[in-house]
């Protein structure tokens, strides 16, 4: 799911990618896939962790929730103001610096390598507004959107590096609210027969 929100994101360099290549370009561009795949399926292994613990916890202690809820939103906006977050969103912001660097990759694997690579660096810079959705709803198909397209102007937008940091105040303040309005996080309040998947 992670993977397939970043879909829209990561096509463009993909794109770019895949033209360097002379022969064997399917092959080619399914080792790069892999490799971007494999990146987000082992950081699924933690999401489903989280979201397990919020299934439990929606489930009968709302106190408890409603402190993962803040800490989630917490922790994703206080990511988007670090310097990790910000050299990771600039190279995603450059796919021009990604193909020189991926460029001196020689070697059957050089395929699959690239994909590890740039998986990592999408992860790295994305992982937090993607926990978010633990406070949404898991299947909430509005939050699903709304995220994707926020890492995809993110990366994409001219002001994209203003609109991280907006990003950032934005989930500060929610998870301030939500202290007072729980409501606000129906992921973590609102689907006690669900799982911790509201929104639905």
């Amino acid at each position: 799911m992670m993977a397939a929100m970043m879909l829209p994101s990561a096509a463009p360099f993909a794109s770019l990618y895949s033209r360097t290549f002379t022969v064997g370009r399917s092959s080619r561009l399914g080792a790069f896939a892999s490799g971007y795949l494999i990146v987000w399926t082992l950081a699924a292994l933690p999401a489903y962790g989280l979201a397990w613990l919020a299934g439990r916890l929606a489930g009968g202690h709302p106190a408890a929730a409603t402190v993962l809820a803040v800490a989630i939103l917490a922790a994703c906006g206080a990511y988007q103001f670090t310097p990790v977050k910000d050299r990771c969103l600039a190279r995603c912001r450059s796919p021009l610096g990604f193909m020189l660097k991926l460029g001196a990759y020689r070697g059957r694997t050089r395929d699959l390598r690239a994909g590890l690579y740039h998986g990592t660096f999408c992860l790295a810079c994305c992982w937090a507004l993607m926990a978010v959705l633990v406070a949404f709803g898991l299947m909430n198909v509005i939050a699903m959107v709304v995220l994707a397209g926020a890492v995809l102007a993110e990366k994409t937008w001219a002001r994209g590096a203003r609109f991280s940091r907006a990003l950032g105040i934005a989930a500060l303040a929610l998870a301030v609210a939500v202290v007072f309005e729980p409501g606000l996080a129906p992921g973590l309040h609102y689907a006690a027969g669900t799982g911790g998947m509201g929104g639905m």
